[in-house]
C-alpha cells in the first residue's frame, strides 16, 4: 500500500473553527517528526499491539520504502539524489537488509520473546497508520510541506494539506459533536447501546446517554485506528467496552482527544481552539488521582 491521508471527518464550529480528523501512512522511520508538533491530537497503530506474524508479512511484501535516495553531504538536507550504480547499490542493499532482521525477528518470536520488543527490529521497514486531529495545522504544514522536510514526512504532509483543501466541512452548532469512525449506519446501533448504559456520575446531565455512546463508540475505534476490531469485526459492543472498561479508567485518554465537542466561540480548549474534546469530560483527565509524588510503585526494582 502506498501513502494515504483521507479525512475522517470535517467539522466548523459557530466561531468559524475548524476541526478535522484524518487517516494517515507513512514509513514510521519519520514518525517521531509529527510527534513533535504539540498542537496537533494523534493515535498510532503500535507496534506492541499487532501481532508479530503480521508485521513479518508487512515487511516482507510491502517494506516502507525512502522518497528521496539523498547522496551524502554535510549538512540535514540531501540536495542531490544517488544515480547509476550507487542508487542501485543502495536501493539493494536497503531492501536486503530486512531479511536479515526477518529471521532474527522469527527466531525471537520462536523463542518466546514478546512482540513488544522483536517488533522493534522491523520498524526502519514499517508503515505506520495514524489518526490525527487540529483545529491549528499553519506550523506543521509550514514546517513539513517546506522543501527543506524530510522527504518522507513533507510527501505524507502533501497529501493531507490536499486532502483538506478537498474537504467540505460540515458545520455544527455549539453542543453537538465531531465523531470520527462515527457514520450513519452506526446510529441505530447506538441507540440500542444506549438503552441499558449506565452513565458515570461525573457526567454532566446535559450529555445525552445516546451522546456518551456514540462517543465512546468513536473514542474506541479511534484508539484502534480503524473501525475493526482486532479480530477484524466491526461490534459496536466491543468499541463501547474498549472506551469504558479498558481505556477511561486505565487513564489511557489520548483516543478521546479525537472527539470532540463545538464550543460558540473560538476559545482555547486543551490543545484545540473553539472545541471542547471528549477527554476533558473525562474524570481525572490527566490520567491518575493519585499525584506522581506520593507514589512509589515499582521503586523497589530499580533499588535490587
Amino acid at each position: 500500500m502506498p501513502y494515504e491521508a483521507l479525512v475522517l471527518a470535517d467539522s466548523i464550529n459557530p466561531a468559524g473553527v475548524r476541526l478535522t480528523t484524518l487517516q494517515i501512512r507513512y514509513p514510521r522511520m519519520v514518525h517521531a517528526e509529527l510527534m513533535t508538533h504539540r498542537d496537533l491530537s494523534r493515535g498510532t497503530s503500535s507496534s506492541r499491539a499487532i501481532p508479530a506474524r503480521v508485521i513479518r508479512r508487512q515487511v516482507r511484501t510491502d517494506p516502507a520504502p525512502p522518497v528521496f535516495w539523498g547522496a551524502n553531504q554535510r549538512g540535514m538536507q540531501a540536495a542531490q539524489q544517488l544515480a547509476g550504480g550507487r542508487l542501485s547499490v543502495a536501493k539493494w542493499a536497503f531492501f536486503q537488509s530486512r531479511w536479515f532482521m526477518l529471521l532474527v525477528h522469527w527466531l525471537l518470536e520462536k523463542v518466546g520473546l514478546h512482540k513488544q520488543l522483536t517488533n522493534r527490529l522491523l520498524e526502519p521497514w514499517m508503515w505506520v497508520t495514524v489518526i490525527v486531529s487540529s483545529t491549528q495545522w499553519n506550523n506543521f504544514y509550514a514546517l513539513r510541506c517546506h522543501k527543506d522536510a524530510q522527504p518522507e514526512i513533507r510527501r505524507i504532509a502533501l497529501l493531507m494539506r490536499w486532502a483538506m483543501r478537498r474537504s467540505e466541512p460540515r458545520t455544527l452548532q455549539a453542543g453537538e459533536w465531531h465523531r470520527p469512525f462515527f457514520r450513519a449506519e452506526d446510529v441505530h446501533a447506538a441507540n440500542v447501546a444506549a438503552l441499558d448504559f449506565t452513565p458515570p456520575s461525573s457526567r454532566p446531565e446535559w450529555i445525552t446517554k445516546y451522546d456518551l455512546v456514540a462517543n465512546y463508540i468513536a473514542c474506541g475505534r479511534c484508539a484502534r485506528v480503524s473501525y475493526l476490531t482486532q479480530d477484524g469485526r466491526r461490534d459496536v459492543r466491543e468499541d463501547l467496552a474498549l472506551a469504558t472498561e479498558r481505556l477511561a479508567p486505565s487513564g489511557h485518554n489520548s483516543p478521546f482527544e479525537h472527539v470532540a465537542m463545538a464550543l460558540p466561540t473560538d476559545e482555547r480548549c486543551g490543545n484545540f481552539r473553539g472545541w471542547k474534546q471528549m477527554r476533558k469530560f473525562l474524570p481525572n483527565e490527566d490520567g491518575n488521582a493519585t499525584r506522581w509524588e506520593n507514589s512509589t510503585d515499582g521503586e523497589e526494582e530499580l533499588i535490587n
